[in-house]
C-alpha cells in the first residue's frame, strides 16, 4: 500500500484498489457514476451486506476489508513506533459520511483490531488542531479537499468551545477526479481513442505526478510512453491545469456556498479559512478559495497532517490527559434522520446540522381500527419521498392494544451518539410495550460476519502474508517486463548484440515466470534483469539529455532541467 500501491496502479490498475473510501457503505447503484479502473459488482443474492464488492483477478473483496487492511498496517506501525499495544484510537471520517458509511468505518476498525474511542469529522479535527495552535475566536470555514472526498464545515469558536454550525460536501469528489480530468484532456486533445485499463492507469498516474509537480513548481512535464510506442511529452503550466479542472473547482465552491447558506452566514461573516487535504496544494484551488472568500487562507499547518493532529488531540483528551486549555467539541449530524409515514413520505425527527450527541422524540398513532403492530422504517436524507432517501433499518412494534384508529400513542425516540451512530426505540404509552433497534445499516456487517471475518484473518494470517508477497512480486515482474520491452523498442539500437541478447533472454524468462507461484525464481529473475539493464538505463538517460540539449541556448538548458525535476512526495488521501 502507499507508494508501492501507486506504482501498481500504473502497471496493473484493474487489480489495484484505491479510493476505497468512496465505496464504504455504498451499494452498486450508489456508485454507478464513479469512474474506477477496477470492476465493481453487487453482492450475491441473499447476502446480509448490500455493500458493493470489488472484483479482481485474485478474488472478491469488500471496501470494509480493504480499509481494515490499511488500518491493520497503520496499527502495526503505531505500535512499533510507540513501543506498546494500542488501547484505542480516534478515527476521522468525512463530515458528509452518512450513517451507513460511518458504520462501515467502525466495522473496518473492528476487523483491524482497533478499539474506536470516537469517530470525529475530518473538518472538525482540523479545526481542533488550529484552535489549539491559534486559540482562535470567531467563525471559520474548513475547506477539506482530499484524494477521494470533499468536505466543507462552518464552525464557531468561542471560549474554547467548537460548535459546528453547518457541514456539506461530496463523498465522490477529490484529487483523484482532478487526475482523471487531466488524463481525459490528453485523451481528447491527442485523440488517443479507447485506452486499455492498464494504459489508462498509466496515464492517470502520470497526470497525478504532473499535478503534484505543478503544486510545487507551478509547471510540470508530462512524459508517458505506452507499450505500443505511443508517447506523450508535454509541459503543462498552472494556468493550463486551472482551465482543465475549473468545472471541479466550481463544484467545490457551489457546495461551499450552499453550506454557508445553511449556517445563515455570508462570506463577509467568515474570520478565517482553513485548507485541509493534499489537493488544496493546487494553485487553482488556493486561488479560487482566496477569491471566493476575499482573504488568504490559513496555511500554518501541513494540510496533509492537520486532520491527524486534531484526531491525536482528541485521543489525548479521551485518554484522560485533560489540561486547562482543553477544548469542548460540539459536532453535528450531516444528514436528517426520520421515518416513513403513510404515502411513502419522510417525517424528519432530527434535522441535519443538529449538534451531537442528540435525542429527539415524536408521537405517532395507528391508522386502522384494531391495529396491534406498527412497522417502523428508519431513513436518512433530505428528500420528501422515502424512495429518494437512504433506508437505514426496519423494525416492528408488536403488542399494541387493539383500539380505534388514532387512539394509540406510539412515542418514537431517535438517539445519535458522539460518533454519529443512531439508535431508535418505539413505545406505546398506554400499555408500555416497547421495541428498539441500534441502526446497523444493510451496508454494514452484522456481528456474526465480523466475528467470522476476524477469525478468518487470524486463521489465514500466514497464508495471506505469503500470498501478498507473491502477488507483489508478480506485479513487479509484469511492470519490469513492460518497462524493459518499451525501452528496447525505443532505444534498442544503443545496445550491442551481446547485451541485447542477454537482456531479451532474461526478459523472456521473467515473462514466463510472472504468472506462476514460484516466488523465489521470480525474485531472482527480477534482480538479474534489473542488473542487466542498469547500464542500458544510463545510456538512455545520456542519449535523452543529449537530444534535449541539442541546439538550445543557456536559458533553454535551464528550462529543460527545470522540467525534468522529480515532483515532491505527496501523501494521498
Amino acid at each position: 500500500m502507499g507508494h508501492d500501491a501507486l506504482a501498481c496502479a500504473e502497471t496493473d490498475s484493474p487489480n489495484t484498489v484505491f479510493s476505497a473510501k468512496r465505496l464504504m457503505g455504498r451499494s452498486l447503484d450508489d456508485v454507478a457514476g464513479l469512474k474506477l479502473p477496477y470492476r465493481l459488482s453487487a453482492p450475491k443474492a441473499g447476502a446480509e451486506s448490500g455493500m458493493v464488492r470489488i472484483q479482481t483477478e485474485y478474488g472478491e473483496v469488500s471496501p470494509v476489508q480493504v480499509s481494515a487492511d490499511i488500518l491493520r498496517v497503520l496499527k502495526q506501525r503505531a505500535e512499533t513506533t510507540l513501543g506498546g499495544e494500542l488501547v484505542g484510537a480516534v478515527i476521522t471520517v468525512p463530515a458528509y459520511f452518512d450513517d451507513a458509511q460511518r458504520q462501515a468505518t467502525k466495522d473496518a476498525a473492528q476487523l483491524a483490531g482497533l478499539n474506536v474511542l470516537r469517530l470525529i469529522n475530518e473538518p472538525t479535527a482540523a479545526a481542533l488542531a488550529y484552535g489549539l495552535d491559534q486559540q482562535a475566536q470567531g467563525q471559520f470555514v474548513v475547506f477539506d479537499l482530499g484524494g477521494g472526498t470533499f468536505d466543507v464545515s462552518i464552525l464557531r469558536l468561542t471560549g474554547g468551545v467548537f460548535e459546528v454550525l453547518a457541514t456539506g460536501g461530496d463523498s465522490a469528489l477529490g484529487g483523484d477526479d482532478f487526475d482523471r480530468a487531466l488524463a481525459q484532456h490528453f485523451i481528447n486533445t491527442r485523440q488517443l481513442g479507447e485506452l486499455s485499463p492498464r494504459q489508462h492507469g498509466r496515464l492517470v498516474m502520470a497526470c497525478k505526478r504532473v499535478k503534484e509537480q505543478i503544486s510545487a513548481d507551478h509547471t510540470g512535464f508530462l512524459s508517458v510512453e505506452f507499450p505500443d510506442g505511443t508517447t506523450i511529452a508535454e509541459t503543462i503550466s498552472a494556468i493550463q491545469l486551472a482551465g482543465i479542472v475549473d468545472p471541479l473547482v466550481k463544484k467545490c465552491l457551489r457546495t461551499t456556498r450552499k453550506t454557508l447558506r445553511d449556517a445563515a452566514l455570508s462570506v463577509q461573516d467568515i474570520d478565517g479559512v482553513v485548507l485541509v487535504g493534499g489537493s488544496t496544494r493546487m494553485p487553482a484551488v488556493r486561488s479560487a478559495v482566496k477569491q471566493f472568500f476575499g482573504q488568504d487562507p490559513l496555511l500554518n499547518l501541513n494540510p496533509d497532517e492537520v486532520v491527524a493532529l486534531g484526531a491525536s488531540i482528541q485521543a489525548d483528551t479521551l485518554a484522560g490527559n485533560r489540561r486547562e486549555d482543553d477544548l469542548l467539541l460540539l459536532d453535528v449530524i450531516p444528514l436528517s434522520l426520520g421515518l416513513e409515514t403513510m404515502g411513502g413520505l419522510t417525517e424528519r425527527i432530527i434535522d441535519r446540522n443538529s449538534t451531537l450527541p442528540v435525542a429527539r422524540a415524536q408521537e405517532f398513532t395507528t391508522f386502522k381500527d384494531g391495529q396491534t403492530a406498527m412497522r417502523i422504517h428508519v431513513v436518512q436524507g433530505e428528500r420528501e419521498l422515502v424512495s429518494e432517501n437512504r433506508s437505514l433499518a426496519h423494525f416492528e412494534l408488536r403488542g399494541i392494544p387493539p383500539m380505534v384508529a388514532g387512539a394509540a400513542r406510539i412515542r418514537v425516540t431517535f438517539q445519535v451518539d458522539a460518533d454519529g451512530l443512531l439508535a431508535v426505540s418505539a413505545r406505546e404509552t398506554t400499555s408500555g410495550v416497547q421495541a428498539e433497534v441500534t441502526v446497523k445499516p444493510s451496508y454494514g456487517l452484522n456481528d456474526e460476519q465480523i466475528a467470522h471475518m476476524l477469525q478468518a484473518s487470524f486463521d489465514h494470517a500466514q497464508h495471506d502474508a505469503q500470498a501478498r508477497q507473491l502477488r507483489e512480486q508478480q506485479v513487479e515482474a509484469q511492470r519490469l517486463v513492460e518497462a524493459v520491452q518499451a525501452a528496447l523498442q525505443a532505444d534498442g539500437d544503443l545496445l550491442d548484440e551481446t547485451q541485447r541478447q542477454k537482456i531479451v533472454h532474461t526478459l523472456e524468462q521473467l515473462r514466463a515466470l510472472a504468472n506462476t507461484d514460484q516466488l523465489r525464481s521470480i525474485e531472482q529473475t527480477i534482480d538479474a534483469l534489473s542488473q542487466l539493464t542498469e547500464d542500458f538505463a544510463a545510456q538512455r538517460m545520456d542519449a535523452s539529455i543529449k537530444k534535449a540539449l541539442t541546439g538550445r541556448t543557456l536559458q533553454g538548458v535551464s528550462d529543460v532541467f527545470a522540467h525534468t525535476q522529480e515532483p515532491g512526495n505527496h501523501a494521498s488521501d
